[in-house]
């Protein structure tokens, strides 16, 4: 293959990645910019059988994160990165993705309720971390699953967005449902 060759594959390979990246800025900052110009509700539109919107958003952002931590337990089992796994099975590669999928639909509902319900807030720094980290969380998303689409994506590419989706998740988490539990002891119903 011709010097030319190569570099427009590789101007190629960054458009295609850079596409992905862009899209996925796309999808934080229209979050981001709904949520504050959209007058909230201050109500839920539905609790799927919990006593309050705090509530489901908590255990629904709860089960969030747990699954998102065995979508990193099986990237590295996949990967060869989980110590003293040996080679993954067949069945971790369904896991990892049904577990990521069941994640995802986990949160709709939560930011739904966020963007819907009460809107983009800066009344506190955990208010407006919040906020942000729940954008970047959507965004990342979509970066990744843009990207694993891509067959040029550097090596370097899904690791770091999995671990952005997974990082900002966490930090949403952290700054709304613990904070939550912290004040309300463990409240299901």
């Amino acid at each position: 293959m011709a010097s030319h060759d190569v570099r427009a594959a590789g101007v190629l390979a960054r458009g295609g990645f850079s596409a992905a990246l862009l899209g996925g800025a796309g999808v934080s900052v229209a979050l981001g910019a709904y949520a504050k110009v959209h007058t909230p509700s201050a109500r839920p539109l539905l609790t799927l059988g919990f006593s309050g919107m705090l509530q489901m958003k908590v255990w629904l952002g709860a089960l969030a994160v747990a699954l998102l931590v065995a979508q990193l337990l099986t990237a590295l089992w996949m990967w060869g990165r989980l110590p003293g796994a040996g080679a993954a099975p067949d069945w971790v590669a369904p896991l990892h993705r049904w577990s990521g999928s069941i994640a995802f639909v986990a949160t709709l509902p939560v930011a739904f309720h966020c963007l819907w319900a009460l809107g983009f807030g800066v009344s506190s720094p955990r208010v407006l971390l919040h906020g942000v980290a729940g954008c970047v969380f959507y965004g990342a998303y979509a970066a990744k699953m843009l990207g694993l689409r891509l067959q040029t994506a550097p090596g370097w590419a899904l690791p770091v967005l999995g671990g952005t989706v997974l990082g900002s998740l966490v930090l949403t988490w952290l700054s709304a449902a613990l904070w939550f539990f912290t004040r309300s002891g463990l409240p299901l119903f």
